[in-house]
């Protein structure tokens, strides 16, 4: 290895001492939220006047929003971003969505309306149909139904401290709408990169949102769930940030609904001998440029490991985030050498990965086999760049080992499911035995009444 050779982990599951190092890769990529840097502990300490802990941060802000509605929420804006605004401000007027639109590149708009186009066909494939039952009952029918409603208003975060994101905005609104949610409000930092962005706002005005708020952090999700002057509250609020974004989705989750609590992004390469080192190493540059931000590759074929090691180093010298991207790997990221595909397909499913690329040429073999993951890219020439920003499914994924049980956003999210039951008489009488015999087993005789006072003419 060269001095300048990237020092990523290395882990050797076919040793026994391995299952410790590879425990606390799993720890790593699974934050609790409760560390704070010494940079931000000294912030926290000039903002607040002592040490809290981010949890603790959120909890304080969200409870002034709650209680205080917009004057606290500028009161943060202006000493956490350092941007004055006004109840009449902190709204991006129409004028100047138009504006970004009118400034933003000509290939930019063709690209968020193909983009879109994409989205809308897959968002639109998977979106339920109402069910309808019926069965005969005592002579009488029994009719159910499951019904499908679009929730009528939602709120979208968008991150907008180190780099603009236009392509939340799509992989966020765009399934809203094609759910049908009538409104959605996009709250964004009131940063260069966030709420005066040009690229942002553009996007925005070219798929239909015209409720963008210049507001960030903590206090933006307050703000969103409990509802202010002039920002009406959400029944659900989607879409990545940082930690204190994720701390408060998860605080204020039962006032409102939410979609994940969402750590640093992270890929797991799973890949055999077929797989170039060259595209095995992008993709985990990928991930790891968002900074923090994880990449694993799991192989049972020995000579990738530092066939990728290298790959890495030589990469990432050309980069313009290749240091940021460096330090993540180191960090977070490791190359595990495993006995066999079937050992790899496990310690997948151990890590549960946000993202997950099969780089194979029989990646369908492999896909069997795997249970956990958010997004899965199949092949050699899928990069989850393209889950990121074209494909179609949305790239709101579980991170931190959730896949294990969580699920991407997707339009089916943002409806609300209903039964319809209705029986006649006649049904009713013939449910009634079973009715009265458990509600009897659970000493709940006003349930049996219910049934009873409906079945007095000499029917049952």
């Amino acid at each position: 290895m060269t001095d300048d050779a990237i020092n990523i982990t290395t882990i050797d599951c076919r040793h026994e001492n391995a299952l410790p190092l590879f425990s606390e890769l799993r720890n790593k990529l699974s934050p609790r939220g409760d560390v704070v840097s010494e940079a931000g502990r000294q912030r926290t300490i000039e903002l607040f006047g002592e040490a809290l802990s981010p949890r603790a941060v959120v909890q304080r802000i969200c409870e002034d929003v709650r209680t205080k509605g917009v004057d606290a929420l500028l009161d943060y804006t202006a000493r956490l971003d350092r941007k004055q605004l006004t109840a009449d401000t902190i709204r991006v007027a129409p004028q100047e969505l138009q504006a970004a639109a009118d400034a933003a590149s000509p290939q930019l708009l063709q690209a968020v309306r193909e983009i879109r186009d994409n989205i809308v066909e897959f968002q639109s494939a998977i979106l339920p149909e109402d069910t309808r039952v019926e069965r005969a009952l005592n002579g009488g029918t029994v009719t159910l139904r499951q019904r499908h409603l679009p929730m009528k208003r939602i709120g979208i975060c968008v991150p907008g401290g180190a780099a603009a994101y236009p392509s939340t905005v799509l992989m966020t609104a765009v399934p809203a709408m094609t759910a049908g949610v009538p409104q959605i409000a996009i709250v964004v930092p009131p940063t260069d990169f966030g709420g005066y962005n040009t690229d942002m706002l553009a996007t925005c005005h070219e798929i239909g949102v015209t409720e963008v708020y210049r507001v960030g952090g903590a206090q933006a999700v307050a703000a969103l769930a409990y509802g202010v002057e002039g920002i009406p509250r959400v029944d659900k609020i989607v879409g990545p940030g940082n930690l204190f974004v994720a701390l408060a989705k998860q605080r204020v989750f039962g006032d409102v609904d939410i979609d994940s609590i969402a750590g640093p992004s992270e890929v797991v390469v799973l890949a055999d001998e077929t797989a170039r080192a060259e595209f095995v190493a992008a993709d985990l540059i990928s991930q790891a440029e968002h900074s923090p931000g994880s990449g694993v590759l799991i192989t049972w074929h020995e000579p990738l490991i530092e066939q990728v090691r290298a790959a890495l180093t030589a990469q990432l010298a050309q980069l313009d985030r290749g240091g940021l991207a460096r330090q993540s790997l180191e960090d977070y990221g490791a190359l595990i050498l495993v006995r066999s595909a079937e050992e790899a397909a496990e310690y997948t499913d151990l890590l549960a990965p946000e993202h997950l690329h099969i780089s194979m040429d029989d990646a369908e073999s492999m896909l069997a086999r795997i249970q956990n993951a958010g997004a899965i890219f199949m092949g050699h020439y899928t990069p989850v760049a393209l889950g990121d920003y074209a494909a179609g499914p949305s790239h709101v994924l579980p991170t931190g080992g959730t896949a294990r049980f969580a699920n991407g956003l997707a339009s089916t999210d943002f409806l609300k499911r209903s039964s319809v039951i209705g029986y006649d008489q006649a049904a009713l009488s013939g449910e009634a035995d079973r009715v009265r015999l458990l509600a009897a087993k659970e000493g709940l005789t006003a349930h049996s009444a219910s049934v009873d006072v409906r079945l007095t003419d000499g029917d049952q």
